[in-house]
């Protein structure tokens, strides 16, 4: 059985664009379901909201990332864009289009829930980019590197969220 030990808050946010979960707050655990199922979760992704992002939005991009992960660059759980100027959230267990996906560090479009390894926790970061670019044209889904080349000199504004996950 895995415990899972999370706080969650607002780490960074460029200009007055905010990121929320109603999933997960400051001292709250993150829920069993957004495990991945192999460490006994559901793999559902969290309800994420944002506010006030900057005007001339033209679409947002997500990424949700590991850094404490044993592998170089840390892992990919979430990679998303080309989400419309007009959307504020997620719901929890989104589903998207495919061009609307990236490919995780599994090389899998898609959401892939926390999964430790046992012993200390890891920290992971949701960020959410308002883009003054309305499409990200994509033959295949791009990984964080490829996105972070597609939308160098768009990022208008930014938000992040972060919880920490931990199993025994």
């Amino acid at each position: 059985m895995i415990r899972a030990v999370t706080m969650a808050a607002v780490v960074a946010a460029t200009g007055a664009m905010q990121l929320h979960s109603a999933d997960f707050s400051a001292g709250w655990a993150l829920p069993q379901v957004f495990m991945a199922t192999d460490c006994g979760g559901r793999n559902r992704s969290p309800q994420l909201t944002w506010t006030d992002p900057p005007p001339g939005v033209k679409s947002f991009a997500l990424v949700m990332h590991d850094a404490d992960a044993p592998i170089a660059g840390g892992f990919y759980h979430w990679i998303a864009y080309n989400l419309p100027a007009s959307t504020r959230e997620l719901p929890s267990g989104a589903e998207l289009h495919d061009d609307q996906l990236g490919n995780t560090s599994l090389g899998k479009p898609g959401y892939y829930g926390p999964c430790p390894p046992a012993g200390p926790a890891h920290h992971y970061t949701w960020t959410i980019y308002a883009l003054g670019v309305s499409h990200i044209a994509a033959g295949t889904p791009l990984d964080n590197a490829h996105l972070q080349k597609q939308i160098e000199g768009h990022v208008l504004a930014r938000a992040m969220l972060e919880a920490t996950a931990s199993r025994p």
